[in-house]
């Protein structure tokens, strides 16, 4: 008798969707939400400018870098979600003083 195969679904499982294991585009994947996060987290309190606009800057790089190297949807989904709030974490960081904010000038 024909049983259905049960998969286990898990974090990596919807990362690792073809099958195969892919620990460098999953890390920067990983990255860029953790970065996104503390970028857009940031933003709530305006003195953490410098935190909230060089996170953001850094979690933008490792987004696009991820998104060039990534390989499955479930990568490309997580990272477009990162971007998206380091990208808010970076402009209102900027708004709120920029880059530089009184370390320079």
């Amino acid at each position: 008798m024909a049983q259905a195969a049960r998969t286990q679904r898990n974090l990596l499982s919807l990362l690792n969707s073809d099958g195969r294991d892919h620990p460098v585009e999953n890390t920067f994947a990983l990255v860029t939400v953790v970065l996104g996060a503390i970028a857009a987290f940031t933003t709530l309190s305006p003195s953490l400018h410098l935190v909230s606009s060089w996170v953001g800057l850094i979690g933008i790089g490792t987004g696009l870098w991820g998104q060039f190297i990534s390989s499955t949807t479930g990568e490309r989904f997580l990272l477009i979600i990162g971007l998206g709030a380091a990208a808010f974490g970076f402009y209102l960081g900027l708004a709120h003083g920029g880059l530089w904010g009184g370390v320079i000038g």
